[in-house]
């Protein structure tokens, strides 16, 4: 099953239960990729045949080892190009998610090594996200939501969940970024002893280390 579509379902699974531990159900997995739940449905059965996931009628969808080895291939060629593209390319990291969408089904495996070599070995991409390396192994630091964590926390920001090309723009205004130090305050969080105002829902996208 080498096909776009069947990495986005892979890599979509896989990214659903990275920062947390339900797992994904059909009917979330239709959510999140835009589709109807009959295509999931189908899809998801040509997945379970191929044995890259298992699958009960009515409950969660899971990856089987293949498929995580197949999922994670693709989650390092989205986040070497995102990465590529903050960095080399001068986007903005609310910019590059859709066009990593569309070169991660195209590059060669030579030019993917060329650019984790050109970077350096990143260890993860402009949103904090984990980049997997050439072997498929993803070292994570302990986390916690900022909707999670108690007033008084400090942590490092670890990651900003990048499907709200907006709210990245408002959250990177705002003056948070990967890497800082940030304190939780009753209202938010404050960087340097300076209370920030943080946009509409940006406590549920991004995650301090604990």
């Amino acid at each position: 099953m080498a096909s776009p579509a069947a990495d986005d379902y892979l890599k979509t699974v896989y990214s659903h239960t990275e920062w947390q531990d339900d797992p994904i159900t059909p009917s979330v997995l239709a959510g999140k990729l835009g589709v109807a739940p009959s295509s999931v449905t189908e899809m998801v059965k040509k997945l379970a045949a191929a044995g890259l996931v298992s699958h009960v009628p009515y409950g969660a969808v899971r990856l089987t080892d293949e498929g995580e080895r197949r999922a994670v291939g693709i989650i390092r060629r989205h986040r070497l190009i995102e990465t590529w593209l903050v960095r080399e390319m001068g986007y903005g990291w609310h910019e590059v998610h859709d066009e990593a969408e569309v070169l991660e089904h195209t590059i060669s495996d030579r030019l993917l090594e060329r650019i984790d070599e050109h970077l350096g070995r990143p260890s993860f991409d402009p949103h904090g996200d984990k980049i997997p390396d050439a072997d498929g192994r993803v070292a994570r630091e302990p986390f916690v939501l900022l909707a999670d964590a108690p007033e008084g926390h400090v942590g490092r920001v670890l990651r900003v969940r990048d499907r709200d090309p907006e709210l990245l723009r408002e959250i990177e205004g705002a003056g948070i970024d990967v890497g800082i130090e940030a304190t939780v305050t009753d209202g938010g969080v404050s960087v340097g002893g300076v209370e920030v105002a943080l946009p509409d829902g940006a406590h549920d996208v991004i995650w301090l280390t604990t």
